[in-house]
């Protein structure tokens, strides 16, 4: 009986024996499986911290050191676990500092850079408006010079108002195109005036106020004056048989006497005493019954 009490006990003693081991083991397993999982987060942290350039080689190396130190097995599980929530907890405050200096700096940049952004904006705007302003203005003002100018040569031509040099028959019509019969000539000719019928001597006027500017024997038109008007306009009176009334570079009044009608013309002679009047705009002969009033 003794025997079998023996062995029951000591059966008892070393089922217990192996249970407690077994406990140790199972809560050493745990502690083990604990801190590896605790340093494998540390380790990612540390990693994503790496990757975003918060930690220097000194810092990582130093963390390292004491991750190594922290996790040797008889320093006891109690100091490891506090020292790892220690260095986890500052590497966490470093990460958030970090952080938030780098986005403070980032807001700092980006406002600058907007507000830098907007006075340019702002400086081309109100050059742009300026250069507008003034290409405006200058485009304003050379249309009014045009306008005033063209106001003005409307206004000068409404005044130059010619009258006919004699009363009497037009004989012969302007004729720059088609061809006339000159009697004198016996042949077909243009005509750059029209012939006015007047007796001999009778008085000629100026058809408007302007300069004399020549008195001459021309072979052709006989005894000729030319008077110069405004705005690019001539007078030519020919076939005359005096200018007594004038002189060259005289300024003479509309209606003012310059010569009598003759019969002086070379290229007229087989006709009728008669004034051959011209009206030049820019050396060019124009017709003459366009202007008379």
């Amino acid at each position: 009986m003794r025997r079998d009490i023996r062995r029951k006990v000591r059966n008892n003693q070393s089922e217990d024996i192996e249970n407690r081991l077994i406990k140790y083991a199972t809560i050493i397993v745990v502690i083990l499986t604990i801190i590896v999982i605790g340093l494998l987060i540390y380790s990612q942290s540390i990693t994503e911290e790496i990757q975003e350039g918060t930690l220097s080689e000194d810092q990582l190396a130093s963390l390292v050191n004491r991750t190594n130190e922290n996790t040797q097995v008889n320093e006891g599980t109690e100091s490891t676990a506090t020292e790892m929530g220690k260095t986890v907890e500052e590497a966490q405050n470093e990460l958030e500092n970090s952080k938030n200096e780098t986005a403070e700096n980032n807001s700092t940049k980006s406002d600058s850079g907007k507000n830098t952004l907007n006075t340019t904006k702002s400086t081309n705007a109100n050059t742009t408006n300026t250069n507008n302003t003034q290409n405006t203005l200058k485009t304003t003002a050379v249309q009014d010079k045009k306008e005033s100018e063209e106001e003005t040569k409307k206004e000068t031509s409404q005044e130059l108002k010619f009258i006919k040099p004699v009363e009497g028959e037009i004989v012969k019509e302007y004729s720059k195109e088609n061809l006339i019969f000159s009697e004198t000539l016996q042949e077909w000719t243009v005509h750059t005036g029209i012939d006015i019928k007047a007796d001999k001597t009778t008085v000629v006027k100026a058809a408007e106020a302007g300069t004399v500017k020549s008195i001459k024997n021309d072979p052709r038109y006989g005894l000729t004056i030319v008077v110069e008007h405004q705005n690019g306009f001539q007078t030519v009176y020919a076939n005359l048989l005096t200018s007594e009334f004038v002189v060259e570079g005289e300024k003479v009044e509309k209606e003012q006497s310059l010569g009598t009608v003759g019969n002086t013309a070379a290229f007229e002679s087989a006709e009728e005493a008669h004034l051959h009047f011209e009206i030049l705009k820019d050396n060019i002969q124009e017709d003459p019954n366009i202007y008379l009033k």
